[in-house]
Parts: structure tokens; sequence; C-alpha cells
């Protein structure tokens, strides 16, 4: 393991900012994590219903503030496509070109998990299960396609947004959400919000790309400011505590984003900007960069199939029986640690979806990443250089 990592960390380009890689893997990781934690499915009668242990227990909503990474995984989205396209427009590639480019990587996985889960749904209906459990199974393994509609959307707005402020987009929430809870604007009117809420940290990440937030002081505005005016929203404006949606709450911080989810992930982005060179010292351990590279290899994947291997699991287990942590109602702490004793086996089936489905992210072994580069053998002509993978 060490003798792979160490060709890893050898092949990686000298001038490639770890710290960003880091930030993208803990942002996926901590998403991944969220959802194995927070979403419950509870077996009533023949069918599966959504649950949330949040609802139930609503002291666990800091479970959210730790893994509600979204905000950050924008943060290195905008500042990773600021650069790319920077550099595309150097080399002089078209917009075009360099927007479809983008658009593979995003977009190549998708097939396969909409084909898995097209057959699967046909197969459960046919075979008699009932529509509420397919329902669920599939509305909740296919949640992830929201954030990526989003995130293709601010990435081909990526010329245009490139030098906005993002005091802009934020006071689009500011008075989206002053609308409808002070002035009872329609329900729809928060919508709005799915794009300017995550255009701020992609803002952010702009600004990043164009050193225009250097200076540590930047993260220091951003995490504290950050964090008071949450914790000021949350205890005396109204919002829910929790950062992620609650099923049958009443305001969902994430479902559109309100001004309190917008207000944490400044503080989010403001943490990650301070955590910068602490992560790119750490990113020195080959193991340790060796982790990271791997995952932003397969992110895609990763993030796709997060929530197929937590129903794949589920559901399988349901033909044992009602089994504590995966069928039960998550109303306290035994669901929790009996979630907990879950985790690996929702890793290991997430394990066998990506062995199964990461070439189609790869691009059947042709794509070519900037996170590693793979040495042709001695005796090969220098002309041919090197093989990124």
């Amino acid at each position: 393991m060490r003798r792979a990592a160490a060709r890893i960390d050898a092949a990686t380009p000298a001038d490639r900012d770890r710290a960003v890689d880091a930030l993208r893997a803990f942002a996926i990781l901590g998403v991944v994590l969220g959802h194995w934690l927070v979403t419950a499915l509870v077996a009533d009668g023949g069918s599966l219903r959504a649950a949330s242990p949040l609802r139930d227990m609503p002291w666990l909503s800091p479970i959210s503030w730790v893994f509600q990474t979204l905000a950050v995984f924008f943060l290195v989205g905008g500042h990773v496509a600021t650069r790319g396209y920077a550099s595309a427009r150097a080399r002089g590639t078209s917009y075009g070109g360099w927007l479809s480019a983008r658009m593979s990587r995003l977009f190549r996985p998708v097939a396969a998990v909409l084909g898995l889960w097209t057959v699967t749904a046909a197969l459960l209906l046919l075979t008699g299960a009932e529509f509420v459990t397919v329902h669920t199974l599939v509305k909740l393994a296919l949640s992830p396609l929201w954030f990526l509609l989003v995130f293709a959307a601010l990435t081909a707005a990526t010329p245009l947004v490139t030098r906005l402020h993002p005091l802009w987009p934020l006071v689009v929430v500011l008075h989206v959400d002053l609308l409808r809870f002070g002035f009872g604007a329609p329900s729809w009117l928060g919508w709005v919000n799915l794009a300017a809420g995550w255009l701020v940290p992609y803002t952010l990440g702009a600004a990043w790309a164009r050193g225009d937030l250097d200076h540590r002081r930047a993260g220091w505005v951003l995490c504290t400011g950050g964090a008071v005016a949450t914790a000021a929203l949350v205890s005396w404006a109204g919002y829910p505590a929790s950062m992620v949606g609650v099923p049958g709450a009443g305001i969902s911080n994430l479902n559109p984003p309100t001004l309190a989810a917008v207000t944490f992930g400044l503080a989010q982005c403001g943490l990650a900007l301070l955590l910068r060179e602490r992560l790119r010292r750490a990113m020195r351990r080959p193991v340790a960069w060796a982790a990271v590279a791997l995952v932003n290899l397969s992110a895609m994947t990763i993030f796709l199939w997060h929530q197929t291997a937590l129903m794949a699991t589920t559901a399988t287990a349901l033909l044992v029986g009602p089994l504590p942590g995966l069928h039960t109602l998550p109303d306290g702490l035994g669901w929790v640690a009996a979630r907990l004793v879950w985790l690996p086996a929702f890793t290991l089936v997430l394990a066998g979806c990506w062995a199964a489905f990461r070439s189609c992210e790869r691009g059947g072994g042709r794509r070519r990443s900037r996170v590693v580069r793979r040495h042709r053998p001695p005796g090969r002509t220098r002309a041919t250089g090197a093989r990124r993978v």
C-alpha cells in the first residue's frame, strides 16, 4: 500500500493544489455519510416509507452541521471551473469545447444510474411491489441528480459569474426569504434560491481563483460572520436548526435553500479557506494524498451511487425481516447505534457499485484526469509524454 501511495504521489503534477482536492473529497464523503446517517426507511406493513431521526430526535441536528457540506463542494467547483476556463482560453479552446468536456465528465455516469433504476422500478412493480415502496426507493436513489443539474447550470454560466460579487446572489436569497416568510409570498418563489443560494459559494470559489481570498482575514470574516448570522437566524428568526430537510417539517433549510443555509455555507467556506495550508501540509504524506486522489478520481461514481447502496442494502435485508437501524422507526439512541453498525455494509455495497460502474465515469478507461499522471515505462520515446489517468 505504501509503495502504491508513493507511486501516486510521485505521479502527481508538482503544481497541483492538493488542498483543493482534499476539500472536494471531504465534501463528497460528508454528503455520503450525512445521507447514510439521516435517511431512514421504515417498514410499514408491506411497504417502505421515508423517515428521519432528526424528526423524532431534533437534538441530533448538529449532525447536519458536520455532514451538510454542499457549500464546500460548490466553493471548490467555482474555483476549479474558473481556473479551468481561464486555462482553456489561454490554450485557444472555445467555450463550447471547454463546456462539452466539463459536461461529459459530469453526466457520463448518470446514464448507468438512470438505466439501472428504470429496470429495477419496472421489475419491482411487475413482481407486485407496492407503488409507494418503489416511489420511495427511486426518489431517494435519484435524489443526488438535483445537485448535478444545479452544478451543471452554474458551470455553464462560469464566464458570466466569474466576476460576480458573492454579495449579489446573497441579497437575492435575503429578499426571497423576506418575501416568503415576512410578507406571505407564494412558496414557489423559494425555488429562486436553488440557483441564487448555491451561486454564493460558487462565486466565492471564483473569487478564490482570482486571488481575492488569499488573506486569512477573508476566511475569518466568512467563518465568524456566517456562524453568527446562522445562530441569529435559528435563534430569533424561526429557521430550523437542521441544515438538511426533515420529512414533515414546515420549513426545510435545504429544499429550497434558505438564508440560514446560505449563511451556514459561508461559515463552512470560511473554515475551508482557513484550513488550506494545513491541508496542503497533510497532503504531502503519500498515503493521505493517495486516498484523496482515489476519491477524486471516482467522485461522481461515489456521489451518484451512495444512495443506491443504502437502498439496496435496506431492500435486500427486508427479506430477512425488519431489522434495527434499517427498517425500524428512528426514534431513539438504539436506532442510532444500530445504524452505525450498518455503515460498513453500506460501504461494501458502494464499493461493489464503484467496481461495476467506475468505467462509466472514466469513459471506459479513456478519460484523462489531471489528478495524477501515469508515466510510460522507460524506453518509450519522450514524444509520447505522460498519459494522465
